[in-house]
């Protein structure tokens, strides 16, 4: 089987020909020259898909320095050839890339002996609802979500990296309905609220899907169809998408042109660009020549594709909606929170309203992520993320993403 290549699988993903914030772009690329040239950029957790799509994007711009921190040596490996393989001009750039976890103490080494960053942009996350499926994987994602990013700012404080900070948050952090996404809540406080007054500038994104990124849903229907099994979506499932450069186009105008204390998100219409699951696959099978045979019967899937190739089409799982945690439809706008004008025509914003008695759940998040003796369960976690997140609705069904196709 031959498939198209990524651009034009995203295309027939989003439907667009034409970057949704190119507009955006075109009008600001003078300020975001100014923002850029000349700088010292940080990129943490630079590996991933948004992380590595906006390294490429800011080299373009000429900073003067990009350091790349990521825990994935495979993806930095990746990075470095891509980078080097391209048309884009690093002969002057000070690039380098650093296998760190950004938590641990190598990477206050790292930053500690570093000159100054101008610009910090924090990609690290855990960002999957299936990893809070036990007790052990919950305390990894706080862990990486909440408290190592507390421990990061402080370290850029004390090390004089405090000036431009960015950290990617997501829509599930919106009206959350999982631990991930409370998680990712709790984060944006602690990058907003955490030693305010030692950074001048703090930004954040919440973001739609990045189609065909790391891990994603979209992903693995390519590596299902590569290895000959079929697909599967949940029913009455309704996603935004949008292409790797997109993602990186949101992240650089809401890193270096967004207003301080503002969540930048995506203007997209739920009308037209909240799509159904099933419809996404559909388009994608489409753009590899085949149609879908929809079933609900996971074991007559597995053994349709041979025949259902024969006839130019692909099996496709209708799993139900059943999981802990995840939501029928996405949103960028929470409860209590207003989508502003915040000078694109592509972007509003949400700004950002301090959390109150959040210190005291941090504290208590970090020692149950440092003590290993201290005992725990996941109903115990649960309700110390919802005195943080009290927009927190969290339904456990007893069920998770790992015990589907």
């Amino acid at each position: 089987m031959n498939l198209p290549l990524l651009a034009d699988l995203e295309r027939a993903v989003t439907g667009r020909t034409r970057s949704y914030f190119a507009a955006d772009l075109e009008q600001r690329r003078g300020d975001l020259e100014r923002a850029i040239a000349g700088r010292r950029l940080l990129v943490v957790g630079g590996g991933g898909s948004i992380g590595s799509a906006t390294t490429r994007a800011l080299i373009a711009y000429r900073p003067s320095a990009l350091h790349v921190v990521d825990i994935s040596e495979n993806y930095l490996a990746e990075l470095v050839r891509d980078v080097r393989s391209s048309p884009l001009d690093v002969a002057r750039l000070e690039f380098e890339t650093h296998v760190l976890d950004y938590g641990a103490s190598a990477m206050q080494r790292f930053l500690a002996a570093t000159w100054a960053f101008d610009c910090v942009l924090n990609f690290a996350a855990v960002k999957h609802v299936r990893s809070e499926k036990d007790v052990y994987s919950l305390l990894h994602m706080l862990d990486v979500n909440v408290v190592r990013q507390l421990r990061l700012k402080r370290w850029l404080a004390d090390y004089g990296h405090a000036r431009r900070y960015f950290t990617v948050s997501t829509d599930k952090a919106a009206n959350p309905t999982s631990l991930m996404g409370a998680s990712k809540r709790i984060m944006e406080d602690v990058a907003f609220d955490a030693l305010k007054t030692s950074f001048p500038a703090v930004t954040s994104a919440r973001f739609a899907n990045v189609a065909f990124s790391n891990g994603s849903l979209l992903q693995s229907f390519i590596l299902r169809l590569q290895k000959r099994q079929p697909l599967a979506v949940p029913r009455n499932t309704r996603r935004y998408f949008i292409g790797h450069a997109e993602a990186a186009e949101i992240c650089l105008l809401a890193a270096f042109l967004g207003s301080p204390d503002y969540i930048a998100i995506p203007a997209l219409d739920p009308l037209s660009d909240l799509v159904p699951l099933d419809a996404v696959a559909t388009r994608v099978l489409d753009a590899c020549g085949l149609q879908p045979w929809f079933t609900d019967d996971e074991f007559a899937a597995k053994r349709a594709v041979e025949p259902c190739e024969r006839e130019a089409r692909w099996p496709v799982v209708m799993t139900p909606l059943d999981t802990s945690g995840e939501k029928a439809y996405e949103e960028f706008v929470g409860e209590n929170e207003v989508a502003e004008d915040i000078g694109f025509a592509a972007l509003k914003g949400v700004r950002h309203r301090p959390a109150t008695g959040l210190d005291p759940v941090l504290d208590e998040l970090a020692a149950l992520v440092d003590t290993a003796t201290r005992a725990v369960d996941k109903q115990t976690l649960v309700d110390l993320v919802a005195k943080a997140v009290p927009t927190m609705r969290h339904v456990e069904t007893g069920r998770h993403l790992d015990q589907r196709v």
